[in-house]
C-alpha cells in the first residue's frame, strides 16, 4: 500500500557511483517530494583509467581518493542534514562517514548496494556505519543480516504500460558489452530468425580501447562483431521508443550476479514481457510464467507460446511495489522484507 512521504524541509545527502543517471532519476525524485538534495559521485572519476584502478587496485588511488572526500566535507562542514544515503560504496572512505556522523548529531544513514558484496569488498568494511542496510541480493541479505529490497523502475516505464502500440520487434535486448552477453543475445536472434519472429539488439562499450582488449583476451568476445558495437550510448528517449515497440525485453544479467536487474523491473513496469536468464527470479512475488520466460545461458530454448500468449496483469499492488517510490519508501521508511522474502 502506497504511503504518504514527507521529506518537506528535509535535507538528504546522497552519494553514489554513477550508473546510467538513475542517480539523477533519485535526486530528482526526492526534490519531488519536498527534500533538498546535495549529489556527489562517489568516484573521484568516471574515466576508464580511474575505473579500472578502483576495481582492481584501489590502494593506488588512496591518495587521490581521500583528496576529494576531504573536498567534499569542506563543501558541506555548515550544512546540517537529516538522511545521508550511500549508493553502493565502492570507494568511500571511512573517515567520512564517521565525519558526517559527527557533524550531524540525529542524522540516519541508509546504505543500499546493488551489486554483490563479493565484487564490493569495501561495502562489507563499512556496513557497521549504518543505521538502515539493504542489498538487492536475496542471498547476501541473508548471509550479512541485512533488509532485501530490489531495485525498481522509474515513472517513464510506467507511463509505456498504457501506450497500445504495434509490435515492431517481439526480442529487444539493450545492454553493456560484456561476459556472454553478445553470445546470448545472438542465439536468441538467431532463435527468432528461424521462428518468424523479429529481434533487435543494441550492444554498447564505453571505450573502443576496452573492447579490442576484452575481444582479444576474454573467449566470448572473440565471435563478437565490432560492426555491431556502438562506443556511444542510446539517448533515455531512444530507449523509451524501443520499449514501446517491443513485445519482450531480453535480460542477461552476469554470470556471477544474483540480484535481479534494474531492466527487469523496467520491463515489468512497463508491461512488456521478459526473457531473464536469472532464474532467481521465479522466487520473486510477481514471477508467472507467462509474463516471465527464464531461459539456460548454456542452451538457449525459447517458447513461441510464450510470444503468441497474452501478458498476465501483474496487479497494482506488486506494481507499486516494484516502483521507485516504494524503493524510496522502504529505505527511509519501512522495510518491505515479508513481501521481498514471500
Amino acid at each position: 500500500m502506497k504511503r504518504d512521504m514527507n521529506f518537506k524541509d528535509k535535507k538528504v545527502l546522497l552519494l553514489t557511483v554513477s550508473f546510467f543517471n538513475y542517480e539523477k532519476i533519485i535526486a530528482q525524485r526526492l526534490r519531488e517530494l519536498g527534500a533538498t538534495v546535495d549529489f556527489y559521485d562517489e568516484r573521484p572519476s568516471n574515466s576508464i583509467l580511474a575505473k579500472g584502478i578502483i576495481r582492481i587496485k584501489k590502494d593506488f588511488y588512496k591518495t587521490q581518493i581521500n583528496k576529494y572526500y576531504q573536498k567534499i566535507l569542506e563543501e558541506i562542514k555548515d550544512n546540517q542534514y537529516d538522511y545521508f544515503l550511500l549508493i553502493k560504496g565502492e570507494v568511500i572512505p571511512p573517515f567520512f562517514i564517521e565525519s558526517i556522523k559527527k557533524i550531524n548529531k540525529d542524522i540516519k544513514t541508509v546504505y543500499y548496494n546493488y551489486d554483490s558484496f563479493k565484487n564490493n569488498p569495501n561495502a562489507e568494511h563499512i556496513l557497521h556505519f549504518f543505521d538502515e542496510k539493504f542489498t538487492f541480493d536475496r542471498n547476501d541479505a541473508l548471509s550479512y543480516n541485512i533488509h532485501f529490497r530490489p531495485l525498481f523502475y522509474s515513472k517513464e516505464y510506467e507511463e509505456i504500460r498504457d501506450y497500445k502500440n504495434t509490435v515492431t520487434y517481439n526480442t529487444m535486448f539493450i545492454g553493456t558489452a560484456h561476459s556472454d552477453r553478445y553470445v546470448i543475445s545472438e542465439a536468441v536472434k538467431k532463435w527468432c530468425e528461424m521462428n518468424n519472429f523479429s529481434s533487435f539488439a543494441f550492444y554498447f562499450s564505453p571505450s573502443r580501447f576496452v573492447f579490442l582488449f576484452k575481444k582479444l583476451f576474454e573467449s566470448t568476445f572473440k565471435e563478437f562483431d565490432i560492426n555491431k558495437i556502438s562506443f556511444q550510448s542510446l539517448k533515455h528517449s531512444e530507449i523509451i521508443d524501443l520499449y514501446k515497440s517491443s513485445q519482450a525485453i531480453l535480460d542477461i544479467n552476469h554470470p556471477w550476479q544474483k540480484g535481479l536487474t534494474m531492466r527487469t523491473f523496467e520491463a515489468l513496469g512497463a508491461g512488456r514481457k521478459l526473457i531473464t536468464t536469472n532464474s532467481e527470479i521465479k522466487y520473486y512475488p510477481f514471477y508467472n510464467a507467462q509474463n516471465i520466460l527464464i531461459i539456460d545461458r548454456e542452451n538457449i530454448k525459447l517458447s513461441k507460446l510464450f510470444f503468441e500468449s497474452d501478458t498476465v496483469d501483474i496487479g497494482q499492488d506488486s506494481l507499486y511495489k516494484m516502483s521507485l517510490d516504494s524503493w524510496l519508501e522502504c529505505l527511509f521508511f519501512e522495510h518491505q522484507d515479508n513481501y521481498w522474502f514471500n
